[in-house]
């Protein structure tokens, strides 16, 4: 296991704290020593793309994280790249173990890998190619880059790096698997006495110190709208990665993190047991469920009659959920809110429909900016 250790050694030398990972056969040994290093945090992924949001929320919190991926999943990550590290200037080393292109038995991973250098110059990802254990000191200029240059660097690791053929990790060992869920859950969903909007105020009027992630489209415009303030993250794009950006921001504050979410960005994601799992007891998700997808033209979604928000996020493993029809019941909910240890999630049925509201006069620089800067301060 040298050149995994190596790597190893690469990220902790740079001073990568949060890896988040989505396994390859191919590197199972290297996934082994991140998952079991106590000075990196490592998250599994359910989804790629959830890593670039998690990424995200740990940057602008002041971590230094990273992600190990098969390179397979680039493919489901380059919007969320491109709409928010890209956008934003959010540096990202990527390692890829790099599928397709050496001994590869498996037919399907040959198009989209075969193609992936073009894909990342298309895209204007830079990128190295390693194919050879004396080319790993790459990997150090690949995590330089990303953060000098404030952009996602991607490391495509060939499997001729490591030991032929899918790896064995060394020394696993299984603990029990036991779980018992015990859910005694009657409730209804019915029309929504408020607007998106009016939930908005209520919960801008709650608010003091904590971060709010609000996700993209109307959501934004609104909330800027009702009380614009620093520690406002702004989406612009990237949709479904404002839970995922919650998430990791939480994990490297201390503050409170609320996330404006909604039923349909919340359906296109995998991250409530990611959540679930790694138990951040300071984040809050809002979902502002109007059953719409309320950014391009009030489509319905399979919130509208057929899935339940709440039961969802229980189902994901979050233990503390709520669910609230009016404008008393959400009123009540933020003065109780801290009662309990997150993650919590509060469903907020309103009605469909958008506010004529401006748009976000900040541009993604001044975003991120200013929040971060409003988060160094807290931390002073």
């Amino acid at each position: 296991m040298n050149e995994e250790r190596e790597v190893l050694s690469i990220l902790k030398r740079k001073g990568i704290d949060t890896v988040s990972t989505l396994p390859c056969g191919r590197i199972k040994r290297l996934l082994e020593l991140v998952h079991s290093d106590p000075d990196l945090r490592a998250i599994s992924l359910n989804k790629e793309e959830d890593g670039v949001g998690i990424s995200a929320g740990v940057y602008l919190g002041g971590g230094k994280p990273a992600m190990i991926i098969q390179s397979s999943g680039l493919g489901n990550c380059f919007n969320a790249l491109l709409s928010l590290s890209v956008t934003y200037r959010l540096p990202l080393p990527i390692l890829a173990s790099w599928r397709g292109i050496h001994n590869e038995i498996i037919p399907a991973q040959i198009p989209f890998n075969k193609a992936l250098p073009d894909a990342l110059r298309a895209f204007g990802i830079p990128y190295r190619e390693i194919h050879s254990s004396g080319d790993i000191g790459l990997i150090e200029e690949v995590i330089t880059h990303a953060y000098d240059e404030n952009t996602p660097c991607v490391a495509l690791l060939s499997p001729a790096i490591w030991a032929e053929g899918c790896q064995e990790a060394d020394g696993i060992e299984y603990p029990g698997r036991y779980m018992r869920r015990r859910v005694n859950y009657d409730k209804e969903i019915s029309d929504g006495e408020m607007t998106r909007y009016d939930a908005l105020q209520i919960l801008a009027d709650f608010l003091d110190e904590e971060c709010v992630i609000t996700n993209i489209g109307i959501p934004c415009r609104e909330m800027y709208s009702i009380r614009d303030r620093a520690l406002n993250f702004y989406m612009l794009g990237s949709y479904s990665q404002a839970s995922s950006i919650g998430l990791g921001l939480a994990l490297k504050t201390s503050r409170e993190t609320i996330v404006i979410d909604g039923d349909g960005s919340l359906l296109s994601t995998s991250i409530l047991p990611t959540i679930a799992a790694e138990k951040p007891k300071n984040l809050t998700i809002f979902c502002i469920d109007n059953g719409t997808l309320g950014s391009t033209g009030d489509q319905l979604t399979d919130a509208f009659a057929v899935v339940d928000m709440e039961l969802m996020a229980i189902a994901s493993g979050i233990e503390q959920t709520v669910k609230v029809h009016t404008s008393d019941e959400l009123r009540s909910v933020t003065e109780r809110l801290y009662i309990h240890d997150g993650p919590r999630f509060v469903h907020v049925i309103v009605k469909p429909g958008n506010r004529d509201v401006d748009t976000v006069k900040l541009s993604p620089e001044q975003i991120k900016r200013r929040f971060m800067t409003a988060i160094s301060r807290s931390r002073s």
